[in-house]
């Protein structure tokens, strides 16, 4: 059963499209008809420092920010990020990772935030059109249709 609010990090560091990829979780989600709150925390994101933003979506969400210890996902676009964002996972919480995605997919390195959200789709109740259509928002529509036969693939 779907908890009535479901809490997903996205985490790297600056430049790796960590933002990118949280707009087109959360627009997805309202796609799908979703009460969505986003926040973002920046660092030094362009230094390359860490950068991380909660995605919030159900029913009805009151505040855009994520106790720690309570996202159901965590989703990292660098490895490094890993061990520092642990602790905002919930105790039944599930870690996407780099390594999870076969690079030889990619059309670029800048691809993986998509390749991740493909693989976390897999878990969410969005349906992928919401994110075919999130992506076409986000990108000229060139790039776009790349990145849905990305995110197809991916998510498989």
């Amino acid at each position: 059963m779907l908890r009535a609010v479901t809490n997903v990090v996205i985490a790297g560091l600056g430049g790796q499209g960590v933002i990118t990829a949280s707009d087109v979780l959360a627009r997805a989600a309202l796609g799908a008809g979703f009460d969505v709150k986003k926040s973002e925390t920046h660092g030094m994101s362009q230094r390359g420092g860490s950068v991380h933003s909660d995605v919030r979506f159900g029913e009805r969400v009151l505040s855009p920010m994520i106790t720690p210890g309570e996202a159901d996902y965590l989703v990292v676009l660098d490895p490094a990020e890993v061990e520092p964002g642990r602790y905002l996972l919930g105790p039944s919480g599930e870690l996407f990772t780099p390594d999870q995605v076969d690079a030889r997919l990619l059309p670029s390195k800048r691809s993986l935030n998509v390749a991740l959200l493909a693989l976390l789709s897999r878990r969410l109740p969005i349906a992928p059109d919401a994110f075919h259509a999130a992506l076409g928002e986000s990108f000229r529509p060139e790039l776009a249709r790349v990145l849905v036969r990305l995110f197809d693939a991916v998510r498989g």
